[in-house]
């Protein structure tokens, strides 16, 4: 029915491509209208995961929010008119956006400067008129180093670099706002430098370069592959179909996306180089198999050739395509959205190449003929080439080192996967010398840290976070975690009681400690209600004392330095535990440590269940459980070996390396099953399993050559990426590709062939 069905739209090839053209303009045109990119990296989460609905909460209790960092640096110091003047109109014109908050803007002109008064304490601004005179200028330099709560943390220890922070919701960023961020903050430059950081800016970032880094790669990896596919194809119409096959299916994969509003994240701008790179392999096999009939065939019409064509190979072609589709579709395992949304259109894609293949080549063949070739004589279609012999011989003599090699790699990758760790890290997605890390580093070297880990402590009793034992706790707790490499400051209720407590002993560094009692800390707190302002308590503590929020800062987003500052945290679960205190995490950074988590445990289930399907499907396609498990080699090589390279070489599983054994596992199951189909079909026709093993290499064995070839190729394109993980994933993919092609002709063809006389009769 199906061969039926493609000789007769090979038949009316103009209508078939009409129809196939109309509906890809319908596509891009959606496309162009409801397109968008996803800048909120929370968004990249699961909104239902338990821990990220505690986040969520606990970022309405204490108002949570990411920051922009905008950092001032005067070489010369920063207590100076112009430095100063610039530091408050800069505060001002964020407070100014309608986007931020005015309380959410905190600098050295806003900052809280507890004092001791005649009263007794009374909370004042650093200053609101510029300082003119020396003597001021001294005395606000005086204030400044002696107030921990912003020495160190507001204005460097230097003196030389000073911080604006504006903190600012999810639902407030988008393309125009980091523009115009970006654009008060070069009003500023010169004298002094301005630098601007933050997780939202980081999230802009990734939102500007990744449409104009898929503008750049789609066009490259387009030119390459025309010129490698002209030379693998030889044939001009043949190259342009192929070409064509590719394109249009990206054009209905985003067309899809964009109908479905789903938005396009970072990930997403590989697509493109994805399908063009793998759409092209049903083409490569198709004509392979069209030129190898003419050749023994010269005389075949183009109806015959068209159906021969597709009655030998759609079977194959739907296998391979839908092999892979579930390779790509397995991702759907995963809780992260932009990989789960990855893995589904990429399937969808693929699906659309393997559809367009068998209508849109024999539309061409049928318009622009048969492909020229150089046709020999054959007796019976099956004599094979020279290379392939020797090389099959050479394979079964030597196939017991093969095997042994086989072993020992396997060995040493096994325990390479011991050593792959997770990085949630989205600095890391940006080259080290790109401004945004280099201005991360520059803030990170004067101050606590661009990225923040909050802890919140629970109780159930009311007031229990205005008792001194349980504040002691807390503020060792900060103590350790601030001497470790990844944690910079702290800051919590703590640093307020700890301030309120000097000023009241006349500013006696000996008393910057906790107060004695429960009534002296209720009573500072009432002084600071009096002359402060009360919303500041409420970001460390809700009305009733029986929460806490903890905030450390860290010097880098990855999970190793999250991890490292949790590991302390935890070392104090079980003396706050025992004064009834309850210990659990929320904030951006907590949010990218579960995001790993969720990367790994999605990239182990995809992995398994890819591998189970892809088994299940070969073993059904050609009834045998045995060729299901023989077909399945060459992929499991590929993963095991790549996941091992990845460990030895201290390359991490990321959000971009996860989606790598999908990959891996959709494409190379491709080349087991084209070789498996023709071994079979030369096995029915030839008692000679030499000769049989021959031909199979001289024909399946050089399509997947070439096949790979294009693969490679087209995922070096990747290279061309500023993103270095895209860089790292087209290097991956190639290593898997070249492992896949590899394993297909060595290993998985031995296997074939001992277990050839088993199978068939």
């Amino acid at each position: 029915m199906i061969v039926k069905m493609l000789s007769r739209i090979a038949r009316t090839p103009w209508l078939a491509l009409a129809i196939t053209l109309f509906i890809s303009i319908v596509f891009f045109s959606i496309m162009r209208q409801h397109s968008r990119m996803e800048t909120n990296l929370d968004k990249y989460m699961p909104e239902k995961h338990p821990a990220f609905i505690y986040s969520a909460q606990a970022e309405e209790w204490f108002n949570i929010k990411d920051g922009i960092i905008i950092a001032i640096e005067s070489p010369g110091g920063i207590y100076n008119q112009s430095t100063l003047k610039k530091i408050k109109d800069l505060t001002i014109a964020l407070q100014n956006r309608t986007e931020i908050k005015e309380n959410d803007v905190t600098s050295l002109f806003t900052a809280d400067n507890i004092v001791a008064s005649e009263g007794g304490m009374e909370v004042e601004s650093f200053y609101n008129e510029i300082p003119t005179e020396k003597q001021d200028l001294d005395a606000l330099q005086k204030a400044v180093r002696l107030n921990e709560m912003v020495h160190g943390r507001l204005v460097s220890e230097d003196g030389t670099v000073a911080l604006v922070i504006a903190r600012i919701g999810d639902d407030v960023f988008s393309q125009k706002f980091y523009q115009d961020i970006l654009a008060i903050a070069e009003k500023y430059q010169e004298p002094e430098k301005i630098y601007v950081a933050g997780r939202p800016i980081v999230e802009g970032t990734m939102a500007l370069l990744g449409p104009k880094d898929m503008k750049r790669m789609v066009p490259v990896v387009v030119a390459v592959i025309t010129l490698v596919l002209f030379i693998v194809l030889r044939s001009f119409s043949a190259t342009i179909a192929t070409l064509l096959i590719v394109l249009i299916s990206t054009i209905w994969t985003f067309g899809l996306m964009a109908a479905l509003r789903i938005p396009v994240y970072a990930v997403s701008t590989m697509i493109p180089v994805m399908l063009i790179a793998i759409g092209v392999a049903d083409g490569i096999h198709l004509y392979n198999h069209l030129r190898h009939y003419i050749r023994n065939y010269p005389e075949a019409s183009k109806i015959s050739a068209i159906t021969e064509l597709v009655q030998s190979m759609w079977k194959p072609v739907v296998m391979t395509s839908v092999t892979t589709a579930v390779g790509f579709a397995s991702l759907l395992t995963s809780s992260v959205y932009p990989i789960k949304y990855f893995g589904v259109f990429t399937a969808f894609g693929v699906l659309m190449a393997m559809i367009f293949s068998l209508v849109i080549i024999p539309a061409f063949i049928s318009i622009f003929g048969l492909p020229k070739v150089n046709p020999h004589k054959v007796s019976d279609g099956t004599t094979p080439g020279k290379f392939a012999e020797i090389f099959t011989r050479q394979l079964v003599k030597k196939q017991y080192l093969t095997l042994f090699t086989t072993i020992a790699i396997i060995a040493v990758s096994i325990f390479g996967i011991t050593r792959v760790w997770i990085n949630s890290s989205f600095l890391d997605k940006f080259e080290s010398d790109s401004d945004i890390v280099r201005t991360d580093s520059f803030i990170n070297k004067y101050f606590g840290g661009t990225s923040t880990l909050n802890v919140v402590l629970e109780s159930s009793a009311n007031d229990a976070f205005k008792q001194p034992t349980i504040l002691r706790i807390i503020d060792r707790m900060q103590n350790y975690a601030e001497a470790i490499d990844g944690v910079g400051n702290s800051f919590s209720l703590t640093d307020y009681l700890r301030r309120m407590n000097r000023v009241m002993h006349a500013d006696s560094a000996a008393y910057e400690t906790i107060p004695e009692s429960q009534e002296l800390v209720a009573q500072y707190i009432l002084l600071y209600e009096m002359s402060g302002d009360p919303d500041n308590l409420l970001q460390l503590v809700d009305y009733n004392y029986k929460r806490a929020n903890v905030t450390l800062q860290l010097k880098g987003d990855d999970s190793k330095t999250i991890k490292s500052a949790m590991n302390i945290v935890e070392t104090f679960r079980p003396e706050l535990l025992q004064n009834g205190i309850t210990v659990n995490y929320a904030g951006s950074g907590y949010k990218s440590l579960v995001f790993t988590d969720l990367i790994l445990y999605g990239q182990i289930s995809s992995l398994l269940l890819s591998l189970v399907i892809v088994f299940v499907l070969i073993s059904v396609m050609f009834r045998s459980i045995r060729l299901g498990l023989i077909g399945s080699v060459p992929i499991a090589l590929t993963a095991v070996i790549s996941f091992g390279v990845m460990g030895l070489s201290n390359v991490a599983l990321s959000t971009t390396t996860a989606l790598l054994s999908s990959i891996a596992i959709g494409i190379g199951i491709d080349y087991a099953i084209h070789f498996i189909d023709r071994f079979r079909h030369y096995r029915s026709k030839i008692s000679d399993i030499d000769k049989v093993s021959a031909m199979t290499m001289n024909s399946t064995g050089k399509a997947i050559l070439f096949n790979a070839v294009v693969v490679i190729t087209g995922f070096l394109v990747l290279l061309f990426s500023v993103f270095p993980p895209n860089r790292m994933l087209g290097i991956l993919i190639s290593l898997n590709m070249t492992i896949a092609l590899i394993g297909t002709v060595t290993v998985m063809y031995l296997l074939l062939r001992w277990q050839a006389k088993r199978i068939w009769k």
